[in-house]
Protein backbone atom coordinates (compact mmCIF):
# COMPACT_ATOMS: atom_id res chain seq x y z
CA UNK A 1 0.00 0.00 0.00
CA UNK A 2 1.15 3.66 -1.03
CA UNK A 3 1.89 6.09 1.45
CA UNK A 4 0.42 9.63 0.65
CA UNK A 5 0.86 13.08 3.04
CA UNK A 6 -3.04 12.98 2.75
CA UNK A 7 -3.87 9.43 4.34
CA UNK A 8 -7.13 10.37 6.09
CA UNK A 9 -7.21 9.73 9.87
CA UNK A 10 -10.42 7.61 10.49
CA UNK A 11 -11.71 7.46 14.21
CA UNK A 12 -13.39 4.26 14.72
CA UNK A 13 -15.33 4.46 18.52
CA UNK A 14 -14.42 1.89 21.18
CA UNK A 15 -16.51 -0.60 22.70
CA UNK A 16 -16.08 -1.11 26.63
CA UNK A 17 -15.63 -5.14 26.30
CA UNK A 18 -14.66 -7.49 29.54
CA UNK A 19 -11.11 -9.58 28.95
CA UNK A 20 -9.14 -11.64 30.62
CA UNK A 21 -9.42 -14.00 34.03
CA UNK A 22 -10.74 -10.80 36.04
CA UNK A 23 -13.23 -9.12 33.49
CA UNK A 24 -10.55 -6.00 32.79
CA UNK A 25 -12.70 -3.53 30.86
CA UNK A 26 -10.92 -2.77 27.87
CA UNK A 27 -11.26 -0.18 25.07
CA UNK A 28 -12.11 -2.89 21.64
CA UNK A 29 -12.56 -2.64 18.20
CA UNK A 30 -12.68 -5.44 16.33
CA UNK A 31 -10.09 -6.12 13.82
CA UNK A 32 -12.05 -5.90 10.64
CA UNK A 33 -12.68 -2.36 10.60
CA UNK A 34 -8.71 -1.80 10.80
CA UNK A 35 -8.66 -3.75 7.93
CA UNK A 36 -11.22 -2.33 6.21
CA UNK A 37 -9.55 1.01 7.02
CA UNK A 38 -6.22 0.10 5.59
CA UNK A 39 -7.84 -1.54 3.00
CA UNK A 40 -10.51 0.37 0.15
CA UNK A 41 -10.98 3.21 1.96
CA UNK A 42 -7.01 4.02 1.93
CA UNK A 43 -6.81 5.75 5.93
CA UNK A 44 -5.31 5.22 9.13
CA UNK A 45 -7.34 3.67 12.04
CA UNK A 46 -7.73 6.03 15.26
CA UNK A 47 -8.84 4.09 17.69
CA UNK A 48 -11.60 6.54 19.84
CA UNK A 49 -11.47 5.54 23.81
CA UNK A 50 -15.17 4.88 25.24
CA UNK A 51 -14.72 7.90 27.62
CA UNK A 52 -17.78 10.05 27.11
CA UNK A 53 -18.73 13.48 25.63
CA UNK A 54 -14.97 14.79 26.05
CA UNK A 55 -13.64 12.80 23.20
CA UNK A 56 -15.54 14.55 20.28
CA UNK A 57 -14.20 17.99 21.62
CA UNK A 58 -11.14 16.68 21.77
CA UNK A 59 -10.52 14.51 19.24
CA UNK A 60 -12.61 15.31 16.03
CA UNK A 61 -10.40 18.53 15.05
CA UNK A 62 -7.73 16.15 14.71
CA UNK A 63 -9.67 13.32 12.52
CA UNK A 64 -10.74 12.99 8.65
CA UNK A 65 -13.52 10.76 9.16
CA UNK A 66 -15.79 8.74 11.51
CA UNK A 67 -16.49 5.07 11.37
CA UNK A 68 -19.23 3.56 13.67
CA UNK A 69 -19.55 0.14 13.74
CA UNK A 70 -21.24 -2.62 14.90
CA UNK A 71 -20.91 -4.50 18.21
CA UNK A 72 -23.11 -6.93 20.12
CA UNK A 73 -24.71 -4.24 22.42
CA UNK A 74 -27.50 -2.45 21.86
CA UNK A 75 -28.10 1.51 21.73
CA UNK A 76 -29.85 1.96 25.28
CA UNK A 77 -33.33 2.53 25.58
CA UNK A 78 -33.14 5.58 27.87
CA UNK A 79 -31.82 7.24 25.12
CA UNK A 80 -34.83 7.29 22.46
CA UNK A 81 -37.47 6.68 25.41
CA UNK A 82 -37.84 2.89 24.90
CA UNK A 83 -38.96 0.24 26.77
CA UNK A 84 -36.24 -1.17 28.88
CA UNK A 85 -34.40 -4.33 27.39
CA UNK A 86 -34.99 -7.73 28.23
CA UNK A 87 -32.73 -9.47 30.83
CA UNK A 88 -29.95 -10.09 29.98
CA UNK A 89 -29.86 -7.79 26.70
CA UNK A 90 -26.01 -6.34 26.07
CA UNK A 91 -25.60 -3.26 26.67
CA UNK A 92 -22.69 -0.12 26.73
CA UNK A 93 -23.47 3.03 27.84
CA UNK A 94 -19.43 4.06 27.94
CA UNK A 95 -19.79 3.45 24.07
CA UNK A 96 -23.24 5.58 24.02
CA UNK A 97 -21.91 8.19 26.36
CA UNK A 98 -18.86 8.66 23.50
CA UNK A 99 -20.49 7.83 20.24
CA UNK A 100 -24.05 9.98 20.49
CA UNK A 101 -21.70 13.66 20.95
CA UNK A 102 -19.42 12.05 18.03
CA UNK A 103 -22.13 12.08 15.28
CA UNK A 104 -23.83 14.97 16.54
CA UNK A 105 -19.88 17.03 16.54
CA UNK A 106 -19.35 14.81 13.16
CA UNK A 107 -22.20 16.24 11.33
CA UNK A 108 -21.77 19.68 12.78
CA UNK A 109 -18.04 20.42 11.27
CA UNK A 110 -19.39 18.40 7.89
CA UNK A 111 -16.59 15.12 9.17
CA UNK A 112 -17.87 12.15 6.79
CA UNK A 113 -19.27 9.55 8.22
CA UNK A 114 -20.25 6.60 7.91
CA UNK A 115 -22.34 4.44 10.34
CA UNK A 116 -23.21 0.49 10.47
CA UNK A 117 -25.04 -1.53 11.91
CA UNK A 118 -25.09 -0.43 15.58
CA UNK A 119 -23.57 2.68 14.55
CA UNK A 120 -26.27 3.20 12.44
CA UNK A 121 -28.66 2.61 14.82
CA UNK A 122 -26.51 5.11 16.96
CA UNK A 123 -26.73 7.68 13.67
CA UNK A 124 -30.71 7.31 14.47
CA UNK A 125 -30.89 7.71 17.99
CA UNK A 126 -28.27 10.52 18.18
CA UNK A 127 -30.75 12.98 15.74
CA UNK A 128 -33.87 12.27 17.38
CA UNK A 129 -34.92 8.91 16.25
CA UNK A 130 -35.77 5.53 17.65
CA UNK A 131 -35.36 2.04 17.30
CA UNK A 132 -37.39 -0.96 18.07
CA UNK A 133 -35.68 -4.22 19.98
CA UNK A 134 -35.46 -7.63 18.96
CA UNK A 135 -37.38 -6.98 15.58
CA UNK A 136 -37.30 -11.12 15.23
CA UNK A 137 -39.63 -11.12 17.98
CA UNK A 138 -42.48 -8.45 16.11
CA UNK A 139 -45.12 -9.54 14.12
CA UNK A 140 -44.49 -9.90 10.73
CA UNK A 141 -41.01 -9.07 10.81
CA UNK A 142 -37.86 -11.32 9.53
CA UNK A 143 -34.86 -12.75 11.68
CA UNK A 144 -32.33 -10.16 11.78
CA UNK A 145 -30.20 -11.17 13.83
CA UNK A 146 -27.79 -15.02 13.31
CA UNK A 147 -29.65 -16.43 10.56
CA UNK A 148 -30.17 -19.94 12.20
CA UNK A 149 -29.28 -22.41 8.32
CA UNK A 150 -26.15 -20.17 8.30
CA UNK A 151 -23.29 -21.57 10.21
CA UNK A 152 -19.81 -19.93 11.03
CA UNK A 153 -18.09 -18.76 9.11
CA UNK A 154 -20.86 -17.68 6.48
CA UNK A 155 -22.92 -16.21 8.96
CA UNK A 156 -21.08 -12.90 8.56
CA UNK A 157 -20.64 -13.28 4.64
CA UNK A 158 -23.66 -15.04 3.73
CA UNK A 159 -26.41 -12.91 1.97
CA UNK A 160 -29.78 -13.26 4.46
CA UNK A 161 -31.96 -11.22 2.76
CA UNK A 162 -32.43 -8.48 -0.14
CA UNK A 163 -32.54 -4.96 0.04
CA UNK A 164 -34.57 -2.11 -1.90
CA UNK A 165 -32.32 0.59 -2.81
CA UNK A 166 -34.14 3.92 -3.53
CA UNK A 167 -32.99 4.72 -7.36
CA UNK A 168 -32.29 8.62 -6.76
CA UNK A 169 -30.55 7.85 -3.21
CA UNK A 170 -27.15 8.24 -1.94
CA UNK A 171 -26.14 4.66 -2.51
CA UNK A 172 -27.43 4.81 -5.78
CA UNK A 173 -25.12 7.34 -7.09
CA UNK A 174 -22.54 5.80 -5.16
CA UNK A 175 -22.64 2.71 -6.45
CA UNK A 176 -23.42 3.95 -10.19
CA UNK A 177 -21.59 1.75 -13.35
CA UNK A 178 -21.81 -1.23 -11.24
CA UNK A 179 -24.53 -3.65 -12.33
CA UNK A 180 -26.61 -4.59 -9.73
CA UNK A 181 -30.58 -5.01 -9.49
CA UNK A 182 -31.86 -2.14 -6.93
CA UNK A 183 -34.70 -3.44 -5.98
CA UNK A 184 -32.83 -6.59 -4.73
CA UNK A 185 -29.65 -6.30 -3.27
CA UNK A 186 -28.28 -9.05 -1.13
CA UNK A 187 -27.16 -8.12 2.39
CA UNK A 188 -26.18 -9.88 5.38
CA UNK A 189 -27.72 -9.28 8.51
CA UNK A 190 -26.55 -9.95 12.11
CA UNK A 191 -28.62 -7.56 14.67
CA UNK A 192 -31.15 -7.45 16.93
CA UNK A 193 -32.75 -3.66 17.22
CA UNK A 194 -33.71 -1.94 14.10
CA UNK A 195 -34.56 1.76 13.26
CA UNK A 196 -38.11 2.65 14.24
CA UNK A 197 -39.34 5.95 13.35
CA UNK A 198 -36.25 7.54 11.43
CA UNK A 199 -34.87 10.95 12.90
CA UNK A 200 -36.17 14.26 10.98
CA UNK A 201 -32.57 14.54 9.25
CA UNK A 202 -32.12 11.13 8.59
CA UNK A 203 -33.56 9.88 4.60
CA UNK A 204 -34.07 5.91 4.36
CA UNK A 205 -33.44 5.06 1.40
CA UNK A 206 -32.88 0.99 1.73
CA UNK A 207 -35.67 -1.58 2.91
CA UNK A 208 -35.82 -5.02 3.94
CA UNK A 209 -38.84 -6.92 2.40
CA UNK A 210 -40.66 -6.43 5.86
CA UNK A 211 -39.84 -2.98 5.88
CA UNK A 212 -37.03 -2.55 8.08
CA UNK A 213 -35.27 0.44 7.24
CA UNK A 214 -31.75 -0.93 6.16
CA UNK A 215 -29.92 2.40 4.63
CA UNK A 216 -30.43 6.29 4.97
CA UNK A 217 -28.49 9.27 4.37
CA UNK A 218 -27.93 12.93 6.28
CA UNK A 219 -30.71 15.42 4.94
CA UNK A 220 -28.41 18.48 4.44
CA UNK A 221 -25.33 17.36 5.47
CA UNK A 222 -22.11 19.44 5.04
CA UNK A 223 -20.10 16.08 3.91
CA UNK A 224 -20.40 12.53 3.58
CA UNK A 225 -23.13 11.14 6.14
CA UNK A 226 -24.60 7.60 5.17
CA UNK A 227 -25.60 4.59 7.25
CA UNK A 228 -26.66 0.92 6.38
CA UNK A 229 -27.72 -1.62 8.45
CA UNK A 230 -25.81 -4.64 7.27
CA UNK A 231 -22.18 -5.64 7.36
CA UNK A 232 -19.86 -4.65 4.56
CA UNK A 233 -16.44 -4.95 5.79
CA UNK A 234 -16.89 -8.85 6.01
CA UNK A 235 -17.02 -9.24 2.42
CA UNK A 236 -15.55 -5.90 0.41
CA UNK A 237 -12.53 -7.94 -0.96
CA UNK A 238 -15.26 -10.00 -2.90
CA UNK A 239 -18.26 -7.60 -3.16
CA UNK A 240 -18.10 -4.84 -5.54
CA UNK A 241 -20.79 -2.70 -3.67
CA UNK A 242 -19.33 -2.95 -0.24
CA UNK A 243 -16.11 -2.21 -1.35
CA UNK A 244 -17.42 0.83 -3.51
CA UNK A 245 -19.16 2.23 -0.31
CA UNK A 246 -15.56 2.04 1.71
CA UNK A 247 -13.93 3.60 -1.33
CA UNK A 248 -15.98 6.58 -1.69
CA UNK A 249 -16.27 7.27 2.20
CA UNK A 250 -12.41 7.24 2.06
CA UNK A 251 -12.61 9.78 -0.86
CA UNK A 252 -14.64 11.64 1.10
CA UNK A 253 -12.03 11.50 4.26
CA UNK A 254 -8.86 12.16 1.90
CA UNK A 255 -10.53 15.60 0.28
CA UNK A 256 -11.27 16.55 4.09
CA UNK A 257 -7.44 15.62 4.89
CA UNK A 258 -6.09 17.61 2.07
CA UNK A 259 -8.07 20.65 2.84
CA UNK A 260 -7.36 20.20 6.32
CA UNK A 261 -3.35 20.15 5.64
CA UNK A 262 -4.02 22.91 3.16
CA UNK A 263 -6.17 25.26 6.31
CA UNK A 264 -2.60 26.14 8.38
CA UNK A 265 -1.14 27.30 4.90
CA UNK A 266 -3.80 29.51 4.16
CA UNK A 267 -4.31 31.30 7.51
CA UNK A 268 -0.50 31.71 7.21
CA UNK A 269 -0.30 33.87 3.77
Amino acid sequence: MRSSPHRPLIGIPCCMKAFGAFAMPNHAVSDHYIRVVLGPIGGMPVLLPAAGDSVAEALLPRLDGLMLTGSRSNVHPDLYAGPPHLEGTPEDCERDSTTLPLIRGALAMGLPLLAICRGFQELNVALGGTLDQRVQDLPGRLDHSTPADQALPKVRTGKAHAVRIAQDGELARLWAGIDFDPDAVPVNSLHNQAVREAAPRLVPEGWAPDGTIEAAHVRDSRGFAVGIQWHPEYDWAEDALSRRLFEAFGAAATAHARARAAAPALAAE
